[in-house]
Order: C-alpha cells, then structure tokens, then sequence
C-alpha cells in the first residue's frame, strides 16, 4: 500500500469486507464514526484510538510571523489547531516497515 491515500471508499469497503454488512451500512459506519470524531474535537475533547494514537485540538496564541519573500512582519491570529500523537506501538509499527525498504 506504499504511495497509496486510504479513502473513506477503502474504509467502507473493508467494513463491507470483513464485518458482513452491506456496502450501504459499512459507509454509513464509516462516516458516523468520523462524524462522531470531529464532533468531539470541535467541541475542544480528544480522540484516542488504542494502539494508534490520539488526535486532539490545541489553542495557538496570536504572534507576529514574517513574509519570507518580503520580510514584513505580518500578524498571525490566534487559532485551533489539529494534532496528533502516535501511539508508541504506531510508531515502532512505521520504524519496523522503514527497516524492511
């Protein structure tokens, strides 16, 4: 699967595959459990998959950035961003399929 992008198609289709449920039912799983994710980020919780790793939402504070090309300083806005931190098992998981290349 090197190279390759897991679709929301792929999830459903190995839902399909390995649980039995129809085409329809697995893509509505599918899509209620990322509803069910983003939900609970949005509203400021974490989402942590055992084995995988934790997605959660973090509050930047306003500073001052700079144009790369021009140099002036330009104001960046405070915001919330998106992150995520692997599990070590998903980590050691990614550094196993480094050493096989």
């Amino acid at each position: 699967m090197a190279g390759k992008t897991l679709t929301r198609m792929d999830l459903s289709e190995a839902v399909f595959r390995e649980v039995g449920l129809s085409r329809n039912e697995s893509a509505q799983l599918v899509e209620r459990v990322l509803e069910l994710m983003s939900d609970s980020l949005v509203d400021g919780g974490q989402v942590k998959i055992s084995s995988f790793g934790t997605f959660s939402v973090r509050s930047k504070t306003a500073r001052v950035g700079r144009n790369p090309k021009t140099g002036e300083e330009v104001p960046i806005l405070p915001r919330r961003v998106l992150t995520f931190r692997p599990s070590h098992l998903m980590k050691d998981r990614v550094a196993a399929g480094n050493r096989g290349r």
